[in-house]
């Protein structure tokens, strides 16, 4: 008696591991999950600024070193300094950057301003927007949100869209 009863406990528990999904995991773009954040295949440059706010608010690195070409460039000003100084740093700068960023703070809450973004030209291989966005650490408790604009150059490389250079604008 008691095998019949360990052979259907064990298909049952197969039959469960088999259908499971890992919770953990990020959704797939096309899956309507209640205008929950997903990664998508960055087949345009909106899509990259959607797998760039998943990053920002999942404190995921991988993702975020996905949005950004191999060449990225990030420039701005420094403005603590007299005269100002250029800030211009690469790609491995800016994953270490924004790695400390992602340890450092329990929340970050990353708003795009400027969303959609319309698709580049047909056969296009490059293409610049301003964007504006807001930018919330830990809830605003310690840090004010910060409200900014960039200027983003994508760049496709094969099926996909990168993050190609990172320009903050000067507010004025």
């Amino acid at each position: 008696m008691k095998f019949p009863f360990f052979v259907f406990v064990s298909i049952c528990f197969v039959s469960i591991l088999l259908r499971c999904q890992n919770p953990f995991a990020p959704s797939i773009a096309g899956v309507d999950v209640g205008g929950a954040l997903l990664l998508t295949e960055q087949k345009n440059p909106d899509e990259v600024l959607q797998n760039f706010q998943y990053a920002y608010t999942f404190k995921d690195s991988l993702v975020y070193s996905e949005v950004l070409d191999s060449a990225f460039i990030f420039v701005s000003t420094n403005f603590n300094v007299s005269p100002p100084e250029a800030i211009v740093w690469g790609r491995d700068q800016e994953l270490k950057t924004t790695g400390r960023m992602f340890r450092f703070f329990n929340t970050i809450d990353l708003v795009w301003g400027s969303r959609p973004l319309p698709d580049p030209p047909a056969n296009s291989e490059t293409f610049s927007r301003k964007i504006t966005f807001t930018l919330t650490l830990d809830g605003g408790s310690a840090i004010p949100t910060l409200i900014g604009e960039v200027t983003f150059t994508f760049i496709k490389r094969g099926e996909r869209w990168y993050i190609s250079r990172w320009q903050d604008e000067v507010p004025g």
